[in-house]
């Protein structure tokens, strides 16, 4: 570990995924999806297993929103109409589950707020004193609610999340385009970045891409699971990275 952190040191850019890699909330999605999942599936395919943890690895984890409750679906058998972005949360459409699943997660970010990684905090605050280059890239529409909740913000000048992916046409993770503009935006090529993700999609995405290192956080996917789609070294906590 020491011979890579020293590694570290060639690259200009740092590309973070937000949830589970800079910030706990992966835990809070985790539970909204639950919770979403299972109501849905008890009210409507009760002979259905319920939704469980390995589902939303193998399905959901990383991917943009209505792209996990397509997977999803898919993977059981199932489908729905896709509906439209603006559906209610109450229609049984691909965008209405989405939809569902999100006011449950605002909600939950409304009342408890965040506190982001501290091992993360540290590792953040020593590359922007080292002088690289850094960027979010996030599949979720709430990443700018997120970073500032976690008083991260201003540490990224780059941001492209869910909003901006649909807004420029970019493929969510697993697909590498939302890493691969944030590197754009950086002006840096992306042999010179470095990918942080705790999600299979999101290592695969930034195997995809070409990038000079892809490092694993396993915050529950396994280490296995992450050097097998392409993660050069797998950690823990970001501190672990540190000098």
């Amino acid at each position: 570990m020491a011979q890579f952190r020293q590694g570290l040191d060639d690259f200009t850019a740092a590309l973070f995924d937000l949830d589970g890699v800079l910030t706990p909330t992966a835990v809070v999605h985790r539970h909204a999806w639950s919770k979403m999942f299972n109501e849905f599936l008890t009210q409507n395919f009760p002979t259905q297993p319920p939704y469980t943890d390995r589902d939303y690895y193998a399905q959901v984890d990383g991917k943009p929103r209505y792209d996990g409750v397509r997977d999803f679906l898919s993977s059981r058998g199932l489908s729905l109409p896709e509906g439209d972005p603006s559906d209610l949360p109450q229609r049984d459409t691909v965008c209405g589950l989405g939809n569902r699943k999100n006011l449950a997660f605002s909600a939950v970010l409304a009342a408890d707020g965040v506190d982001p990684y501290p091992g993360s905090v540290q590792f953040v605050e020593h590359l922007a004193t080292s002088g690289v280059a850094m960027a979010v890239v996030s599949s979720s529409a709430n990443a700018d609610a997120v970073l500032t909740a976690a008083g991260l913000r201003d540490y990224f000048p780059v941001l492209v999340d869910g909003r901006r992916a649909i807004a420029e046409g970019l493929p969510g993770k697993p697909a590498p385009d939302t890493f691969l503009r944030a590197a754009e935006l950086l002006s840096v090529p992306p042999e010179r970045a470095v990918v942080f993700e705790d999600a299979v999609s999101g290592v695969a995405a930034g195997r995809a891409g070409g990038f000079g290192l892809v490092v694993g956080v396993d915050r529950g996917a396994g280490a296995d699971q992450l050097l097998a789609l392409g993660a050069d070294v797998v950690v823990t906590d970001l501190a672990e990275l540190l000098p």
